[in-house]
């Protein structure tokens, strides 16, 4: 009996490590190729894992909850291949007899005082002495972002080099992960209650009175001891607002967060604090798209075996008018503006235990209904059946959410990080509208909607995103009863 080692797969280029979290298969089962043998959840999507070969489970490497690099051996399966007989070893060759070589005499060698290395951080200076402190310090040696005591994902690294924490700082977080790894969750968990490095104010206090750099004494020292008291307060860390204290009865039920549900907070809270949202709002005409779809839906089910929804025809709109208006299919990277040359649209998706997930539909302007119409469906059987891959969630540049699906007519989306925009589609409804007739103005019933885009106001300002809206409402109303697909 052999016995094949299976390992954890990669799942996609930024996906380092993974967390298990249930395992299908027990030891002493019998396992088909390609049956899922555990769950595993990423910080992208959660997944199965399945064994490429057929066989019985005999040990279980790693246990639920654990995190795990990609490329681990994680279970151990005895096939009904014949194991294959060890190559024998190579004799040895005898080891070649020491011959005697001389020595010269030792020579006395100077002790050395060791020079502990330079760090970027910087020594605290008494007013009025910045120039001469910035004179007599040594130049900072660049950060490599390496490790020699911990493994860092990539991901961790990222955030990390966002958020400017040197890997110093980020050796003395601890971690919860296995063999105390750095999870993405410590990461944030610590950011949000960041201070003031002590180990930097510490260093800064205990060095000797006599090595600090003194500074000539001028008429301007008098000024800069005034002012030191109100820089002192300036680089006072702020105390963060007090939580809100919520109370709980003997029946209250308290019910744990999950860990899609964690990552969706983290997500919505961040994207708060990073961008200043601003949502418009139009409504729409959609009587044409809405009459054309009802004509052709039983025949496109019929020749193409799937349904066609709304969503293609919503997103057909949405690229049209980002290539009208391209400065919304961008993110921002500090005080950059990066304008993104593909045009890939997320959808946001309900899952059947009440999360969302948002996968992504690549290059959507290459596609023309059809194609967006079978991208849809098969992105969203997927994340219904739990079959989403890393990949499949991943490069978005702008985002569209249904609302109307829970009979809501509009809504205020938050917007999908590191996008700049979000799009939201309430549900149509009949309505009495007043319609321009060469004959005079007339009421009849329309079918109407109400379209809400929440956008990121420092790099998208009211013309913009106002115009952008509208130009989206137009394609809806403009729909061609005629169009083949």
């Amino acid at each position: 009996m052999a016995k094949y080692q299976l390992l954890l797969p990669k799942m996609g280029e930024s996906v380092a490590e993974a967390t298990i979290i249930k395992w299908i298969k027990n030891p002493g089962d019998y396992i088909e190729a390609d049956d899922a043998v555990m769950e595993i959840a990423t910080d992208k999507v959660d997944s199965e894992v399945p064994s490429p070969v057929s066989g019985r489970l005999v040990e279980q490497r790693c246990k639920e909850d654990e995190v795990v690099q990609v490329g681990a051996v994680i279970a151990i399966i005895e096939t009904d291949e014949p194991e294959q007989a060890a190559a024998p070893a190579p004799q040895a060759a005898p080891a070649p007899q020491p011959v005697a070589v001389p020595q010269p005499p030792p020579v006395a060698v100077p002790q050395q005082t060791y020079q502990p290395p330079v760090t970027q951080q910087q020594p605290q200076t008494i007013p009025g002495t910045e120039q001469l402190a910035q004179r007599n310090q040594a130049p900072a040696p660049q950060e490599d972002f390496k490790s020699e005591s911990r493994f860092y994902s990539p991901l961790v690294k990222h955030i990390a080099q966002q958020e400017n924490i040197s890997i110093n700082e980020l050796d003395r977080i601890p971690g919860s992960g296995a063999e105390s790894r750095l999870t993405k969750d410590d990461l944030l968990n610590y950011i949000r209650n960041r201070v003031a490095d002590p180990a930097q104010q510490q260093t800064a206090a205990s060095t000797p009175q006599h090595q600090q750099p003194i500074a000539p004494a001028s008429a301007a020292q008098p000024q800069a001891a005034a002012e030191a008291p109100k820089q002192a307060q300036q680089a006072a860390p702020k105390a963060e607002p007090a939580k809100p204290v919520t109370s709980t009865s003997g029946v209250d039920e308290i019910i744990e967060m999950d860990r899609m549900r964690r990552l969706i907070a983290d997500h919505m809270v961040m994207s708060k604090h990073t961008s200043p949202h601003v949502t418009s709002f139009v409504e729409a005409d959609v009587t044409s798209m809405v009459l054309w779809r009802e004509k052709i839906k039983n025949s496109f089910e019929k020749r193409e075996g799937e349904k066609i929804t709304f969503t293609p025809i919503f997103i057909e709109a949405v690229v049209k008018a980002i290539k009208d208006y391209p400065m919304i299919n961008v993110s921002v990277n500090g005080t950059q503006i990066i304008k993104k040359a593909a045009i890939n649209i997320s959808m946001a998706t309900a899952l059947p235990n009440g999360n969302l997930i948002v996968p992504v539909i690549k290059k959507a302007d290459e596609l023309n209904l059809l194609g967006l119409t079978k991208a849809v469906n098969d992105l969203a059987k997927k994340a219904r059946t739990g079959k989403l891959q890393p990949d499949d969630v991943k490069d978005g540049t702008f985002t569209i959410t249904n609302v109307g699906t829970f009979g809501n007519v509009m809504g205020t989306p938050i917007i999908n990080q590191p996008q700049v925009a979000i799009l939201a589609v309430g549900a149509i409804k009949k309505k009495p509208a007043v319609i321009e007739t060469a004959e005079g103005d007339v009421i009849a019933i329309r079918h109407m909607m109400f379209l809400s885009l929440s956008y990121d106001h420092r790099v998208v300002d009211g013309m913009l995103g106002g115009t952008f809206l509208s130009r989206i409402a137009h394609y809806l109303e403009n729909w061609d009863a005629d169009k083949e697909v």
